[in-house]
């Protein structure tokens, strides 16, 4: 078993923060752009049972860790746990809109069927890539301010926090899939893991594309050059696609492990605005 590299002093402190609650915002909040709007709306839509599915999906192999990683386990469950409810708050905004998410909801619930039909083992590499995915988007929005430049404050701020609290519990899910592989070769893990982000990012890639569209049909936008709007939003400017494509590739690398790159820096420089709302995690 390789030795994980989680960093031996991290924290994982859960931020219970309420984000909009009471403040209008508008149709198109991130910079009165569709498209931008319909990109972020698309992700939150998957959040909170995508995140429902992380947490069954760590907690099944909770047996057996070491107490440092049974304690980051626990800190990893509340704050994905608020995430939820921060995001359930943040569609019934989209909703309110007059966005019907049905169509979205219901591709991931077909996304999560799949996975959970499989063996539990193939439900944990599922959500240790899915967790990388959403680790080196963090990474983005934080490293990046354009990525949420002229969006509503409440709207971008609920982004950003929850960015904090993925980077920090990175590597809960693969530190876990270490312990529940300990038996298997570094070849199998590699490969089983390997096939799991193939499989993972393009359905991922897939669903997220035509609820991205989904939500700009009912706008009125529809035909290539929006197709080309939403390409060169997320390869271009900002490019917030084309920012995770290294990060993606180092996944299949050598020894890798989400703290390889410690990008906690971007931490200490974004949760000053939050640092009043931390849990105690003892």
């Amino acid at each position: 078993m390789a030795k994980a590299k989680t960093p031996a002093d991290l924290t994982i402190t859960p931020r219970d923060l309420r984000f909009g609650r009471g403040q209008a915002r508008r149709r198109w909040w991130l910079n009165d752009d569709p498209i931008g709007t319909a990109l972020f709306n698309a992700l939150s839509v998957t959040f909170p049972k995508g995140e429902a599915f992380f947490i069954e999906s760590v907690r099944r192999f909770r047996d057996g860790v070491s107490p440092r990683l049974a304690d980051e386990i626990a800190a990893f469950v509340r704050q994905e746990a608020i995430h939820t409810r921060e995001h359930v708050a943040f569609n019934r905004h989209v909703a309110e809109q007059g966005y019907d998410v049905s169509r979205l909801e219901a591709r991931v619930d077909e996304e999560l069927a799949i996975a959970r039909a499989r063996p539990p083992i193939v439900s944990l590499a599922a959500t240790l890539c899915l967790e990388h995915f959403t680790a080196i988007l963090a990474h983005a929005i934080l490293a990046d301010p354009r990525h949420l430049e002229g969006g509503d404050q409440g709207a971008a701020d609920l982004w950003r926090w929850h960015a904090i609290e993925e980077i920090e519990h990175k590597g809960v899910a693969y530190d876990v899939w270490m312990h529940a592989t300990r038996d298997w070769s570094r070849w199998r893990r590699w490969v089983v893991k390997a096939h799991a982000m193939l499989i993972v990012t393009a359905r991922f890639l897939s669903g997220r594309t035509r609820g991205i569209l989904d939500l700009l049909e009912q706008d009125g936008l529809t035909g290539p050059r929006v197709k080309w709007r939403l390409f060169r939003y997320a390869f271009g400017r900002p490019g917030v696609a084309r920012s995770l494509v290294r990060p993606w590739i180092a996944f299949f690398l050598p020894g890798f492990h989400p703290w390889n790159h410690d990008d906690r820096a971007l931490i200490n420089k974004a949760d000053s605005e939050f640092a009043a709302a931390r849990l105690a995690t003892a």
